[in-house]
């Protein structure tokens, strides 16, 4: 099998070298074993912070910088406070993070949560807090909330808190939204409070006793949580006066405080050794020491660059909004995340040269008048600018993050000032995934392109806007006024009648890299139009989703071609829509007038992740690249009578049925060693589908590694223990019908191990890859 020699997760950290304990005060020297980091560059760091605490930006500051699982800086600064006394700043004091508690204790919190299943992102918030659904509330998201486009603001007035916690948070649900959800960028402290009572009404439990349990005491880290007592507030930073007191140990934000020092959005207290500890559970997938506090899917859950109005943030995290500047200069903008807390604190992480920025401060101390704003943006940019010796790692390794490099077909054409396609009459071959970089759809491209005539529209399977789940009809667009021809209607082909008046076809459709996916028996019936009516075709390419090397899976028997099985491929073909116009074209002699606008900048080793192209699922139950991964394998099995998950928030991300035992079946998927995936017991009820209404146990599927992990084997080894478990109740009968391959079904029916299956096949396989190489564009 060709696999791929690359992650799609964060490139994850060396391990923690050795414990992360040391005596107070004692600073971590630079490990030896770090080679890519230039210590020069880093002391100049000294020079800055120094700088700031001199113009009183500060009184002091405690900075440390992670590389590759090791603290290479951890240095203390100036003064923890100087009234009512001076006393210097130590490596163990504690502070206030402010707004840092939003992603290191609610965010995460929630992402737990839905690990357990007692919550999903695009759950309405008042399906939990009845209360919160009055005025307007009522459709607002949890995921809304955590990417701050809830609508709500950013704060309400501080005495709207003087008469205990109750009265304050109906206060709270009585609030109006200034903005419809999801239409704005409003950066909510009330959006995180509300996401900490949400945290508590389903952990059964106040946030900060379900944060301490379930991330901070897993972790050791025995300085961070609510409310400090003992010597942990003896070590805390002062702010400033409140009511004649100074306020050290207690939350400085007045709601938070208001409401007794616990809230989602502000009131943790940490040390910068602790803040290491979690960050390096992020950096490592989930883990540190052999304790897993997320799994690899939370982690890239909660990290992954979303869009919002106005820029980009995580579950969590912010990444390139008005709030980045801690950023710095030279850490990738859009690949990298990070947030600032009010006090004077910050993290900003890079997972691709797996590099974190601690900088923790009392800027408010003693007057509220500090501002680390720059200071934070520097000691970041120096930072980065000490990596050095690691150009090669950081350039070559693979990550979650975006390469933001690869122009699809449609953006050359723009770039080229559509010169292909001057004076010619146009029927378009697309859908909603037809976008250029900048969001701007195909269509209106093309309707707009000067000495282009756009005639007619043709569109797949969902409709031109890729939600129709049955037979779709033609009908007309209504911001061009063009008609639009179904090909999954009455037709599957473009009719003369739907031609006339058009001498170029051009298709410009995102595919999922799956044989039985009816988008590429699209493109092959569009060519035999061309072919018939002696037409031109242009097909914009765009990136194999699930990348371009990976070739698996038995080759469709012979005359069983059909709508879901256009040609001779294997299950997953590892080639992009332009390629396999190529090969259409040749190996089945169409005789259409090709011509493929390649991309620019895809190595064919890259799954989606890594283009720096917005994700559209291009169907409606393909609605993350994690489930179009596992698409080709979990796929198959639903023409039998188990549920892939259609009709619940994760489509081939689980497989059950009424009948299913989830342990039983999740413990025999287990002894199989399938490599990198996990099975979880899980029930759920579909909505839709196979089982629609009926309670359902089954598996629910994570994969860890997607360098290892084999989609193909993983469905065809379900397939095989389902016969095995349930040899009466499954239906093994119509697992060929996507399949189509007789000889893997009369395998399975007869007993034989995936392996044995698997073997069997390859011969065939590697048929296909000689023809395959004819027509391939684009190098590894």
């Amino acid at each position: 099998m060709i696999r791929k020699g690359c992650i799609a997760a964060f490139v994850l950290a060396s391990l923690w070298a050795g414990s992360w304990s040391r005596p107070a005060g004692a600073e971590l020297p630079v490990q030896p074993s770090i080679t890519s980091i230039d210590p020069d560059r880093l002391a100049r760091i000294d020079r800055v912070v120094s700088r700031a605490i001199e113009q009183g930006q500060m009184p002091g500051a405690v900075i440390l910088i992670l590389h590759r699982g090791a603290a290479v800086f951890r240095k203390a600064y100036g003064l923890r406070s100087k009234e009512p006394a001076a006393t210097p700043m130590t490596l163990d004091t504690v502070f206030d993070l402010a707004s840092l508690t939003k992603p290191i204790a609610t965010a995460t919190s929630v992402l737990l949560l839905v690990e357990e299943g007692k919550l999903r992102f695009s759950d309405r918030v008042a399906q939990y807090l009845p209360a919160f659904g009055q005025n307007g509330k009522n459709r607002i998201t949890v995921e809304q909330l955590l990417l701050h486009t809830s609508g709500l603001i950013a704060d309400n007035p501080e005495a709207d808190y003087r008469e205990g916690r109750s009265k304050s948070l109906e206060r709270v649900y009585l609030l109006t939204p200034i903005a419809e959800p999801g239409a704005r960028f409003i950066y909510s402290d009330m959006g995180y409070l509300v996401l900490g009572e949400l945290v508590a009404k389903l952990a059964g439990m106040p946030l900060d006793e379900f944060a301490h349990q379930r991330i901070f005491a897993p972790l050791g880290m025995k300085d961070t949580g609510f409310r400090p007592i003992g010597s942990q507030r003896e070590r805390a930073a002062p702010a400033s006066l409140r009511n004649g007191h100074w306020i050290a140990g207690e939350v400085h934000d007045p709601r938070a405080f208001q409401l007794g020092g616990v809230a989602g959005h502000a009131g943790l207290f940490s040390t910068a050794d602790d803040l290491a500890v979690y960050v390096t559970m992020l950096l490592q997938g989930g883990a540190i020491h052999g304790r897993r506090i997320l799994s690899p899917l939370s982690v890239r859950a909660m990290t992954t660059p979303r869009p919002v109005p106005s820029g980009f943030r995580t579950y969590g995290w912010d990444v390139d909004t008005s709030f980045s500047a801690n950023r710095g200069e030279l850490f990738p903008r859009g690949q990298s995340f990070g947030h600032t807390g009010f006090t004077g604190t910050s993290i900003w992480i890079d997972p691709g040269s797996q590099t974190a920025v601690i900088f923790l401060s009392n800027r408010l101390h003693p007057d509220d008048k500090g501002n680390v704003t720059r200071v934070r943006n520097q000691v970041a940019t120096l930072a980065a600018a000490a990596l050095v010796g690691d150009e090669a790692a950081v350039r070559n390794a693979r990550s979650a993050t975006p390469r933001r490099d690869v122009f699809t077909g449609i953006d050359v054409l723009v770039k080229e000032n559509f010169q292909r396609l001057k004076g010619r009459r146009i029927g378009l071959v697309t859908n909603h995934t037809g976008v250029d970089r900048a969001g701007r759809s195909t269509i209106d491209l093309l309707h707009q392109a000067e000495g282009v005539t756009l005639v007619a529209l043709f569109s797949p399977e969902h409709g031109i806007r890729g939600a129709v789940e049955e037979r779709v009809a033609d009908s007309k667009d209504e911001k061009t006024g063009l008609p639009i021809y179904s090909l999954y209607g009455q037709r599957r082909k473009p009719s003369a009648e739907n031609l006339k008046g058009i001498d170029t076809l051009v298709l410009d459709i995102q595919d999922a890299g799956c044989r039985f996916y009816t988008y590429i028996s699209t493109l092959g019936y569009v060519l035999e139009a061309a072919g018939e009516h002696k037409l031109r075709v242009v097909v914009l390419d765009r990136p194999n989703p699930i990348g371009g090397l990976v070739v698996d899976g038995p080759v469709l028997d012979p005359g069983r071609e059909s709508f879901i099985a256009y040609h001779a491929l294997p299950v997953r073909h590892g080639m992009t829509m332009g390629e396999l116009a190529r090969l259409f074209n040749a190996e089945r002699n169409l005789g259409a007038d090709l011509e493929v606008v390649p991309m620019q900048g895809w190595p064919r080793s890259d799954y989606y992740d890594q283009t720096g192209l917005h994700w559209i699922h291009p169907s409606p139950n393909l609605r993350s690249l994690t489930e179009t991964l596992l698409y080709p394998g979990i796929g198959m099995l639903e023409t039998t009578n188990v549920s892939v998950g259609r009709g619940t928030d994760r489509p081939f991300e689980w497989v059950g049925a009424p009948w299913i035992d989830g342990p039983k079946l999740a413990a025999a998927l287990a002894q199989e060693n399938l490599p990198g995936v996990r099975f979880v017991p899980l029930r759920r009820t579909p909505t839709a589908s196979v089982y629609k209404g009926k309670d359902c146990d089954g598996v629910q599927l994570f994969v860890d590694d997607w360098a290892r992990f084999e989609p193909l084997s993983t469905g065809l080894a379900f397939a095989c223990i389902l016969h095995k478990l349930y040899p009466k109740a499954w239906q093994v009968d119509h697992y060929d019908d996507l399949l189509r391959h007789r000889q893997t079904w009369e395998g399975l029916k007869n007993g034989k191990s995936w392996q044995e299956l698997e073997v069997a096949w390859q011969p065939e396989r590697q048929r296909f890859l000689e023809i395959r190489k004819r027509y391939l564009i684009y190098a590894e």
